[in-house]
């Protein structure tokens, strides 16, 4: 798929405000400080379209960006939130999952997991969450020129292994770097092939 045009078009904090469910959605989930925003910019060849901050946990809504004028990217915001009160990011976590469950045109969820760690108890939690929901998902292993090859391979291994205390089959996994443009084309055309591309 080429990216042709990434349009923002709005922010929302309540689903009411999200806007009409005119294309397909594929969102983008994950940790703070996952490297989403860049990830996001790599995608859609725009340097300054998803907002990189040194803070991580800065995204509080959700971002609705429009390419090709066929599909929504959708930027929600990191679960496990840096320097925000329980109130409040008790009403994030009930926004995004509002999204995930009630948003028609959701076609799908990216989850981001950091390549160079072990599993880490937020991220399956999150993941079973989406298995147990019946939502239809991919995990995006982030970051991958950071550490070796092997590094990688292991993490993402013991990551599907964790994940069979949960689920039966794995989903589709992809492996990314901002650094090497690795795994953008792979993402892309698997939205293609979603929207029957």
């Amino acid at each position: 798929m080429r990216v042709q045009s990434a349009t923002f078009l709005k922010s929302a904090v309540k689903l009411v405000d999200c806007p009409p469910e005119r294309v397909p959605e594929f969102a983008f989930i994950g940790r703070s400080n996952v490297g989403k925003s860049s990830l996001i910019n790599l995608l859609t060849n725009q340097d300054g379209l998803a907002r990189v901050s040194k803070t991580p946990g800065r995204t509080r809504e959700i971002n609705f960006f429009e390419i090709n004028r066929k599909w929504a990217l959708v930027d929600l915001p990191g679960y496990g939130y840096a320097k925000v009160s329980k109130s409040m990011r008790d009403q994030f976590n009930e926004f995004v999952s509002e999204y995930l469950l009630e948003r028609e045109s959701l076609r799908g969820v990216f989850v981001l997991i950091d390549s160079r760690h072990e599993p880490q108890a937020i991220d399956l939690q999150f993941v079973e969450w989406v298995v147990d929901c019946g939502i239809p998902f991919g995990l995006i292993f982030t970051k991958t020129d950071k550490v070796k090859p092997r590094v990688v391979k292991k993490n993402v291994g013991l990551f599907l292994e964790a994940m069979n205390e949960f689920s039966d089959g794995n989903p589709v996994v992809f492996e990314t770097s901002v650094t090497t443009r690795g795994g953008r084309k792979e993402v892309l055309g698997y939205i293609e092939q979603a929207m029957g591309g």
